[in-house]
């Protein structure tokens, strides 16, 4: 009997490490079932709960992610992650479909998020639209749009405006983007009322040669809080950590969290630490 329930254990916890996986590669179908066959056997198992709560809601299955999350309140009233995602739902499922479809989203690679002195920063968007934010999970992929004012706008993949870079930067960017420079941005984090961006440089244009895309004094000002960390992966505060309760319930976070790790580093070894919904 001990080498049963000591076996279904790690079979648990090996199901619980590849539904992660899914989930940090955009698998939601295929994390649906996982997370069902793992209730099927362990029914009182919140983390799956929760689980299968982001799998629906990223595929737009607003009423089977509440009653996801409902069940993880059932079994652990204190769950932080349902409690939350539950709020967040109320909001995200107001005007949409019960069972509509949103669009799959893309996500950034997690070893992307890696930081590096002058070619990565974080930055908090400015006037962030809600409605389409609430849409987004830590990690997708979206675009920086510079528009005729010399503003850079953020839209998502599918070409959505929801808010601005912040101007220093974005005048900079604006420049750098006209002198041949390309990047790649993602959602680093989500918070009660706005989005930290991540932007990679991917390409240097030949005009810009030598020319750092985020020098320290603009990494300073663009980061959220002011607050600058060196050498630090953007997983740290975003899509590539493992879930702080008290933060963000972004994808990387949340998933990783819903295993019950301790926060760890670049979830390139396990993919997130966590993740949304």
């Amino acid at each position: 009997m001990v080498f049963q329930a000591e076996n279904g254990t790690r079979t648990k916890s090996r199901q619980a490490e590849i539904a992660i996986q899914m989930a940090l590669q955009g698998q939601w179908e295929q994390a649906v079932d996982l997370n069902r066959a793992i209730l099927d056997s362990f029914p009182a198992d919140v983390d799956a709960c929760n689980r299968l709560g982001k799998a629906m809601t990223e595929l737009g299955r607003y009423a089977d992610a509440r009653d996801s999350y409902m069940r993880a309140i059932e079994i652990d009233p204190l769950s932080l992650i349902a409690s939350k995602n539950l709020s967040r739902l109320a909001t995200l499922g107001k005007n949409a479909p019960k069972k509509s479809k949103k669009a799959a989203s893309q996500k950034l690679s997690p070893e992307m998020f890696i930081e590096e002195q002058g070619k990565t920063t974080i930055t908090e968007l400015v006037r962030p639209e809600m409605d389409v934010v609430n849409q987004l999970t830590a990690g997708d992929l979206v675009q920086l749009a510079p528009d005729k004012k010399g503003n850079v706008l953020v839209q998502t993949m599918a070409g959505e405006h929801f808010g601005d870079v912040e101007s220093r930067l974005g005048q900079r960017l604006v420049k750098l983007l006209d002198g041949g420079n390309e990047y790649v941005t993602a959602i680093s984090s989500l918070h009660e009322d706005g989005v930290s961006l991540f932007i990679r440089e991917t390409r240097q244009g030949a005009s810009q040669a030598g020319k750092l895309s985020f020098p320290a004094t603009i990494t300073e000002s663009a980061r959220p809080n002011g607050k600058r960390s060196p050498g630090r992966s953007a997983g740290d505060d975003s899509a590539l950590d493992d879930f702080d309760e008290a933060d963000d319930d972004s994808e990387a976070a949340e998933v990783g969290a819903l295993n019950g790790r301790s926060r760890g580093r670049l979830p390139g070894a396990d993919g997130d630490d966590e993740n949304d919904g």
